[in-house]
């Protein structure tokens, strides 16, 4: 619909005010029946079990062992925190819509999730791109390793990642939640994200949030051709090395991270493509797989052949189950 010219800023007005008065969005639901949804809910809840229970451990054998406070098992950690981050922050509120029967989300909460699912996002993108810095330095510089990756720079790395996944959120946020809203409140994802919400925008008012985009994806094509470039050379240098035991060695140390790095970008990838070329029920799946899948996987993938973090978990279970017996056993002894 046209206006003419002298009505022009008077819809605007009018734009800007029902996008003002908006204090609620509504998420989509996986299902309409209360069966499909109560299974839903006892899906996601097995899910986001396993991955706090993958995770928690990861990060509670790295922190107490200290066979483990190595540079690679110290990004690993944060790794775990970021998967738990980013799955705490989309999967609780579908398991309430399924429970409760109700799609609403306020406008603080919508806009506290966009916020920190790009920080968690980001950062973990961030993170897998300084977890390749790491090993390419510990096959191709071995003799620089302790001073390229001592404690200091791993945690100024560290701090630079959180920082990065930040400052993005922050102008994420603020730009996505300035725009004028005029097609309704109805976000169809099961959480708030960023190309949904740009939809309920008013025509070209988009434009405001390009400048912002355009220097994430500089970022994330950065960190994408510094990954590559790192493997390549990894790669050339294991080639080299003259004995079998070696090279497999210093393959099965890289796989899990090219394994993990795989699995992200390409659900990144398709998430993005669904968008444009896919169904409301792909597009759905696509989210499931990338917000769902990588916290549940990780730790799987991280713990499958590394000897070392095994003998750590399995330590840490053996410990825990001798104190749950002893303190039954003390129980049941002061009942006596």
């Amino acid at each position: 619909m046209s206006f003419p010219r002298w009505t022009v800023p008077c819809a605007q007005k009018k734009q800007m005010s029902n996008s003002s008065s908006l204090n609620e969005f509504l998420l989509r639901a996986f299902a309409d029946t209360r069966e499909l949804q109560l299974l839903h809910f006892s899906l996601f809840l097995g899910l986001y079990l396993a991955a706090l229970l993958g995770n928690g451990l990861i990060i509670t054998a790295i922190a107490c062992d200290h066979r483990l406070h190595t540079p690679m098992y110290f990004f690993l950690l944060n790794l775990s925190i970021l998967d738990l981050g980013t799955i705490s922050t989309s999967v609780p509120k579908s398991m309430a819509i399924s429970l409760w029967n109700s799609r609403a989300i306020s406008y603080s909460g919508c806009a506290a999730q966009v916020f920190f699912l790009v920080i968690f996002i980001l950062a973990e993108y961030f993170l897998l791109t300084v977890m390749a810095y790491d090993r390419f330095v510990a096959i191709c510089r071995p003799l620089h390793y302790s001073t390229l990756m001592g404690s200091r720079a791993c945690v100024k790395m560290a701090a630079a990642v959180w920082g990065s996944g930040f400052l993005n959120a922050v102008l994420h946020t603020a730009n996505t939640f300035s725009l004028p809203l005029c097609r309704g409140n109805a976000v169809e994802q099961f959480y708030c994200s960023l190309p949904q919400l740009r939809r309920l925008s008013c025509s070209g008012s988009y434009l405001r949030e390009s400048g912002v985009t355009v220097v994430s994806l500089c970022l994330v094509l950065g960190c994408f051709v510094f990954i590559v470039l790192s493997y390549v050379q990894i790669f050339t240098a294991v080639l080299r090395i003259p004995s079998e035991q070696g090279r497999h060695k210093a393959f099965s140390t890289c796989l899990p991270h090219l394994v993990v790095v795989s699995l992200f970008v390409s659900t990144l990838m398709f998430a993005q493509l669904s968008l444009s070329i896919s169904s409301p029920a792909q597009d759905l799946v696509m989210a499931v797989l990338c917000s769902v899948v990588p916290p549940i996987v990780n730790p799987l993938i991280y713990s499958m052949r590394n000897k070392e973090l095994k003998d750590a978990l399995r330590k840490l279970i053996q410990w825990t189950c001798l104190y749950t017996t002893v303190k039954e056993a003390l129980v049941r002894k002061a009942g006596i």
